[in-house]
């Protein structure tokens, strides 16, 4: 038994003395994925910066509605080269297609009238007024030959017509003059047709519609994005069926609103904005003989760039990373510069780098 625990001892010993051994020995550090990020320049200012779309100003181009609606059909997708005057989203019309066809149906009402009311006197009329008088002059003629003859008899012998039926036939002719009268100034006034300020009323309710009209299809137009101009589209928000408005789409995400399209030139163009702290601003070279190279993080790729220009406004610190932990008021200078073209680099708007700006 004895001789067992010694054995055992032994071997636990061994065991114990080999594992001080293993775990003593010293692995040799793994080589670095990637090189960080050196200043390449004596004096060099380092500055944090993103990669944007290349953009006489501004950004990237973010789109919004005019008129907030539901989406109805979504033609483009994300990465897509689209043409200035593509169509990159549809919104539900159909209310105010409605809308449209009504406005016009009431404006093409009001100018049939107009055009009734300046076509006047109609051919039709005038002969059923001309014909009035006509009539009217034979009701009259008739009404004064009986006149005439009884007035005759009457100085004949007095009693062989009566009072009365003279005074019947007077009246009669009277009665016919005026009928004469009535049927002639209407007849004028069919001659004369619409009055002036009954076209001018009518003109401008006609005017009225039509330029309803006329605002009802321009904001039927609203109801679908076009591109700006040419260009990628780097985002797409909202989907078929989601609710958007001016304010942009609800972003389930940062629970925001964001843009509905993102739109910016082809990947080959971008820019760079560094954001150089004020602290830092003397020590900046003459913009003639300043000079910058980016290195972009994750790799050992260092490209330099090419001056575009100062946004001559000094403004308060944006969150690039969502990482801001300064807790006073930091104001930087934006400073652009252009990438330069090439295949083989893979960026993309929106990506952080690391720039040092010397001279």
């Amino acid at each position: 038994m004895k001789k067992l625990l010694f054995t055992l001892s032994g071997i636990g010993l061994i065991a114990g003395c080999t594992l001080a051994y293993l775990s003593g020995i010293t692995q040799p550090p793994l080589p670095p994925a990637f090189n960080p990020a050196t200043n390449p320049y004596p004096n060099g200012i380092y500055a944090n910066g993103i990669l944007e779309s290349d953009q006489s100003s501004g950004e990237n181009i973010n789109i919004y509605p005019e008129v907030p609606g539901t989406v109805k059909q979504i033609p483009v997708s994300e990465g897509q080269q689209v043409k200035s005057g593509a169509i990159l989203l549809q919104l539900d019309d159909s209310i105010q297609k409605a809308t449209v066809q009504q406005l016009e149906s009431q404006a093409q009402a009001a100018h049939s009238l107009l055009e009734e009311l300046r076509a006047q006197p109609r051919k039709e009329n005038l002969e059923i007024a001309e014909a009035q008088v006509t009539a009217a002059e034979a009701s009259s003629k008739t009404a004064h030959d009986e006149l005439d003859k009884q007035q005759a008899a009457y100085k004949l012998d007095p009693k062989s017509i009566s009072r009365d039926s003279l005074d019947s036939a007077a009246n009669a002719f009277a009665t016919a003059a005026a009928n004469l009268q009535v049927a002639k100034k209407q007849c004028d006034l069919t001659k004369a047709g619409a009055w002036i300020y009954d076209i001018r009323n009518q003109e401008r309710q006609y005017t009225a519609l039509n330029n309803s009209w006329l605002s009802a299809r321009a904001l039927l137009s609203k109801y679908t994005l076009r591109a700006p101009k040419d260009g990628i589209v780097l985002a797409v928000n909202p989907t078929v069926g989601s609710f958007v408005s001016q304010q942009g789409a609800y972003d389930a995400y940062t629970q925001g609103m964001v843009p509905v399209i993102v739109l910016g030139s082809p990947h080959t163009r971008l820019n760079v904005r560094c954001y150089v702290d004020e602290i830092l601003v003397p020590r900046l070279p003459d913009p003639a003989r300043l000079k910058a190279q980016m290195s972009i993080r994750g790799s050992s790729v260092k490209i330099p760039l090419e001056f575009v220009r100062i946004q001559p406004l000094v403004s308060p610190k944006i969150e690039l990373s969502d990482q801001r932990l300064e807790r006073v008021d930091v104001r930087v200078l934006p400073i652009l510069f252009r990438v330069p073209k090439s295949e083989d680099l893979k960026l993309y708007p929106g990506q952080l780098v690391d720039v040092y700006l010397g001279q």
